[in-house]
């Protein structure tokens, strides 16, 4: 089995486990398909979007790391619910999208799944928005010194958005 696969088991079994006894889960869970949830997704990826620009021209440019990177996963939960899943944890909606896409449910860029990883197969990646996400958030700079970060995120962004609603919408 392949290392989403294997990654998809344990965030599975995580879940139910957690759902035994708690009641809820941290993982992921098999659901049915869920169109208006994946919809809600899309619009809160689209309001994600918005939000990069709008914190950076508000002088608060390093939330837009933060917008950024919620916009692409938001992303990834709206194919989630279209396949019917539901997922609480950040590294099980990443394991979902790669195994989805190796098992050719979706056609999906790979550079929209290294985004939101700090390592891809070849090392550090260029688009990481976690890795920006992470600086801004929990180190002390307040704006992001290069307008053009905020640039390639938002084109980044556009970009998975568009993708991401033609594997949801078709």
């Amino acid at each position: 089995m392949s290392h989403a696969g294997n990654k998809m088991e344990w965030c599975l079994k995580k879940a139910e486990k957690e759902i035994k006894e708690k009641g809820k889960h941290r993982g992921l869970v098999i659901a049915e398909p869920d169109m208006e949830e994946a919809k809600r997704h899309l619009k809160k990826a689209e309001h994600n979007l918005l939000a990069i620009s709008y914190f950076s021209d508000g002088g608060f440019s390093d939330w837009s790391m933060s917008a950024a990177f919620y916009c692409i996963y938001h992303c990834f939960l709206a194919i989630a619910a279209k396949f019917g899943y539901d997922s609480k944890n950040q590294e099980c909606t990443i394991a979902l999208i790669k195994y989805l896409k190796q098992e050719g449910k979706i056609e999906f860029d790979e550079k929209f799944i290294a985004a939101l990883g700090l390592f891809n197969e070849t090392g550090r990646h260029e688009t990481s928005i976690i890795e920006d996400r992470e600086e801004y958030t929990y180190g002390t700079s307040i704006s992001v010194g290069n307008k053009k970060d905020i640039e390639k995120s938002i084109a980044l962004c556009k970009e998975c958005l568009n993708d991401t609603k033609a594997v949801v919408l078709k």
